[in-house]
């Protein structure tokens, strides 16, 4: 079979080569990042374009997959006018820097409504991402679905497919399926073909461009987001190995986003590439 696109989410303090000669050393060919302090103001660090043209480079030489470029979770595009303006501020900057890069992808958390309901949370989204996307050009966006605790929006397909309806450029528009999220949301993924088939019938299969493989601390329908080592948690190994394995996604780039050191990552991209 074609080489398991996987990877996990590395620290960008050091650059884009160094975090992809780091995902090389423990057999990965992508790799996840936050593209500014995920938890912090919206200042990003300069742009350096002989770091990234470094980092093209090597990632063509080594045939590495989509990368990841995460946004900060300070980001809010469903909540009130002041939320919104410095989350649009920072995902039009992070878009022109990525557009340097070989093969990038731009996710985000579609956002919480912060009580002001779910219909206005959607509109939120939708009016600021088309202030912000005005083309069919550019680097692709994803939504990822959530798990849907307090107010957040993106828990259901549906959800993630109202937005989708709304923007003016569809085609810049793909889907992250975090396989913690959508077990935390409710989605039965020991029935993996029925939880693509219903994706597939809301979202369209062709959106969904890569997965976050994270095992989940809670029982199904918790609604809280917690992340586990691949086989520790409550999805389970043979789960995960079967989400990478099937037909409709083995192709995706897979990320990472467990509690784990590098060797642990290591561990996991091992467990991951292995044959049965």
């Amino acid at each position: 079979m074609k080489r398991l696109v996987i990877g996990c989410h590395l620290s960008s303090s050091k650059g884009y080569l160094n975090m992809g000669q780091e995902a090389l050393s423990i057999d990965g060919n992508t790799f996840q990042f936050f593209t500014r302090n995920p938890q912090g103001g919206s200042k990003a660090k300069p742009l350096d374009l002989e770091d990234i043209n470094k980092y093209n480079q090597f990632a063509k030489e080594h045939e590495f997959g989509y990368i990841i470029a995460h946004a900060p979770y300070t980001m809010n595009l469903a909540g009130e006018e002041n939320i919104r303006a410095f989350g649009k501020q920072m995902m039009k900057d992070d878009l022109y820097r990525l557009q340097y890069v070989y093969q990038a992808y731009y996710n985000f958390h579609p956002g919480s409504h912060k009580g002001l309901g779910e219909e206005i949370g959607i509109q939120n989204i939708i009016e600021s991402l088309n202030e912000i996307i005005t083309s069919n050009e550019g680097v692709m966006v994803l939504l990822e679905t959530m798990a849907g605790k307090g107010n957040e929006i993106g828990r259901t397909f549906k959800e993630i497919r109202k937005i989708i309806d709304g923007v003016n450029f569809p085609s810049r528009f793909g889907v992250t399926i975090d396989t913690c999220h959508i077990h935390d949301g409710g989605y039965d993924l020991t029935h993996l073909d029925d939880v693509l088939s219903e994706f597939n019938n809301v979202v369209g299969i062709e959106r969904l461009k890569a997965i976050h493989l994270n095992d989940s601390l809670n029982e199904r329908e918790a609604h809280k987001d917690r992340h586990a080592r691949i086989g520790e948690g409550k999805i389970g190994y043979d789960v995960l190995y079967q989400v990478t394995r099937h037909p409709l996604l083995k192709d995706l780039p897979f990320i990472l986003e467990t509690p784990n050191d590098l060797e642990g990552y290591a561990r996991e991209i091992q467990m991951m590439r292995k044959e049965k």
